[in-house]
């Protein structure tokens, strides 16, 4: 796991590498026809981080599909179940919170 990550990209408004707590890479293998992927965090990085992290990693699948085969349909099948994950992941950590 690691402590820190740096990221930069070419086009990018900032001049010095910026702090990142987390990181998810797919790649798509079309001859095996399988996901490859990377998934990094910080030791830093919080719960409540965690559940925005995939939340908004969801929403915006759900926009990169909706360019990549307009179906709105799933894609909005896609965004509902992200915003119920959100709901859960919020009410469960606030539970989490008030048993301590």
């Amino acid at each position: 796991m690691p402590e820190h990550m740096d990221w930069s990209a070419t086009g990018s408004n900032a001049e010095d590498p910026k702090p990142a707590k987390g990181m998810l890479l797919s790649l798509w293998d079309g001859t095996e026809k399988t996901a490859l992927r990377i998934d990094l965090w910080t030791k830093k990085m919080m719960v409540d981080e965690m559940n925005d992290f995939f939340f908004q990693t969801l929403m915006t699948m759900a926009d990169t599909y909706t360019r990549a085969t307009r179906n709105e349909e799933l894609s909005g099948d896609l965004k509902k179940f992200a915003r119920e994950f959100k709901e859960k992941a919020d009410k469960k950590l606030m539970e989490e919170e008030n048993n301590k």
